[in-house]
């Protein structure tokens, strides 16, 4: 029988079992309960109990019918913690063209349905209604990318601040496990919420300083597109700086005050929040079912957390940040030896990886200068002269992994980024951790639609794709290069996508799954899709809008089935 106090509680019984008759904080998720430090909820709850508090973990609580799931573990001592999940709750219920998906990855044996539209928003609004007087907490990529006026898609909106919407005390955006443990100490001790780094709240009588960012008004943004790109200029600038300003928008009689991030957390921190008592098991509840998202990530270790490529269309280092913060080698081996107990280990790591998979261990080489910086990439247009591109520390851990007897193969599944490579790393890479079959994402072909994605030039992927059958020749091996590529991102025309289809055929690329643009809250990409506009130049973007554009342009990918072939 499985030991349910190794698990955060998820019930009354589970409580009662600890001796409890009652808990200091419930979190609520749209996900199962995966107990693994890549569920947001886990480690949020996990670093709360260790901490000291008592914390319990609804997971996707019925939202329909007498919301017994809600109030099931009755009123915490200090507040409630809500989050959507790991991804937005609309990204993950509508493909592009707004069809309903029929599966969620997050939910046991892939069931769709679990968790509404605008998670949210929903969850809060439920436990408003119950407990009106216990403070909510907000978080997770939902809560973080909706902090401020941001256009949603699937309603083809302007919408204010999730903090409006769903009523909530106080939102977390980023990396939360500094904002959380603070917020709990702030809310025991009867303290204001308005000082905490990290945060975003309403108020009715913020007075804005000279170092503070007035942003235009919600409504002055719904009114005029050029305010909401001017807008997003500012946010994306502070969110790329170590040391950022204080965001305020109005919005009605009320401003959302977005509060400035905390320092990056240092490796020891980091390493820390991975030594917790993970189970990296689901929890028991489920049973025999499969949870999909955990089958994927199962036997994967993420080495770090960040990402300076500041990809237009990618909410990565919007959310965890652009300076990159890696574990320490031993606190990975450790995790290596953690999975060589779970059931079904069979010598196989699927990634050492995280968010671009070969930035690990990269950062400026004169730290005074990121102090300063504001680009949202380190690598285009151009790769900073400061950066620090030293690939030792990863090919240390790569060989010493792969010399580990219990480990039979360790693969690389994470994305790589191929303008971030040299021999040394690149031959490593190929010969030793693919899968039979390398997938990179140079996403277009066209000039223009790159810079305005802010990748490298197609230049570069033929450049790696020479490179990549160089090395399988002289390994004598038969590898796959998959490219992935988007359609439909703003600038690109059926002109551009005609090019990318021409490409692909020279290279007999015949590719089965592509992407459509998807605008997510709070992208540069979102924000031209939306305004037509590219909010750091003001100069007019051309976007394939309608449902019929999108298609027209998507279609460009199957070449060979018009041709029959």
């Amino acid at each position: 029988m499985p030991d349910l106090k190794a698990y955060l509680p998820t019930t009354r019984k589970e409580l009662d079992i600890r001796g409890w008759d009652e808990v200091d904080i419930v979190l609520f998720s749209g996900d199962a309960y995966v107990d693994h430090p890549q569920f947001g909820a886990a480690v949020i709850g996990r670093v709360l109990e260790h901490a000291g508090y008592r914390v319990a973990l609804v997971p996707q609580p019925d939202w329909r019918g007498d919301h017994r799931d809600f109030t099931k573990l009755g009123k915490p001592r200090l507040f409630f913690g809500v989050t959507a999940g790991a991804m937005d709750s609309m990204v993950n219920h509508y493909t592009a063209a707004k069809r309903k998906r029929s599966d969620d990855a997050y939910t046991p044996d892939g069931k769709a349905g679990m968790r509404p539209d605008y998670c949210t928003v929903t969850y809060c609004q439920i436990l408003k209604q119950h407990f009106p007087d216990t403070p909510i907490v907000i978080g997770g990529i939902e809560a973080s990318m909706r902090r401020l006026t941001h256009y949603d898609y699937w309603s083809d909106t302007l919408k204010p601040s999730i903090l409006v919407d769903s009523k909530a005390d106080l939102l977390i955006y980023g990396m939360g496990e500094q904002a959380i443990v603070e917020i709990a100490a702030h809310i025991a001790a009867c303290r204001p919420l308005t000082d905490i780094p990290q945060t975003a709240y309403l108020s009715t009588d913020i007075r804005p300083t000279e170092d503070d960012i007035l942003l235009h008004s919600h409504e002055a943004a719904c009114q005029d597109k050029r305010k909401h790109a001017e807008n997003f200029r500012h946010i994306e600038t502070e969110s790329n700086k170590i040391q950022a300003r204080r965001l305020i928008q109005p919005v009605g009689k009320q401003q959302v005050v977005v509060n400035p991030p905390y320092p990056p957390i240092s490796q020891e921190e980091l390493d820390a929040i991975y030594d917790l008592p993970f189970q990296y098991l689901p929890h028991p509840k489920y049973k025999d079912k499969r949870i999909p998202a955990y089958e994927m990530i199962r036997f994967s270790v993420c080495m770090h957390r960040g990402c300076f490529g500041g990809c237009s269309f990618c909410t990565i280092s919007a959310h965890q940040g652009k300076q990159i913060v890696s574990r320490s080698k031993a606190s990975i081996l450790r995790q290596i030896k953690q999975l060589q107990t779970l059931p079904e280990w069979r010598g196989v790591i699927s990634d050492l990886g995280g968010p671009s998979a070969n930035m690990y261990g990269m950062h400026g080489k004169d730290p005074s200068l990121c102090q300063q910086c504001a680009r949202p990439s380190c690598l285009t247009p151009s790769i900073c002269k400061n950066l620090n591109q030293d690939f030792r520390p990863l090919l240390d851990i790569y060989r010493t992994v792969d010399n580990m007897s219990e480990v039979k193969h360790a693969f690389v599944g994470s994305g790589i980024r191929y303008d971030l490579m040299d021999e040394e790393y690149g031959k490593q890479l190929i010969t030793r951790h693919v899968s039979g079959r390398l997938k990179v994402a140079p996403e277009h072909t066209s000039p223009e639609v790159l810079k305005l994605m802010r990748k490298p030039s197609w230049e570069h992927f033929l450049q790696f794709r020479d490179f990549f059958l160089r090395i399988n020749e002289q390994a004598n091996m038969h590898q796959q290069l998959i490219p992935y590529f988007i359609s439909s991102h703003p600038g690109c025309t059926n002109r551009d996508m005609a090019h990318l289809a021409e490409w692909t055929k020279k290279m007999h690329y015949r590719p089965e799954q592509v992407q459509d643009f998807t605008p997510t809250p709070m992208t540069l990409s979102t924000t031209m899709f939306y305004t037509g506009l590219n909010p750091y130049t003001m100069q007019p973007v051309y976007v394939a809008r309608t449902p019929k554009e999108k298609k027209q342009q998507n279609q460009y990918f199957f070449w060979w089935k018009k041709n029959g072939n």
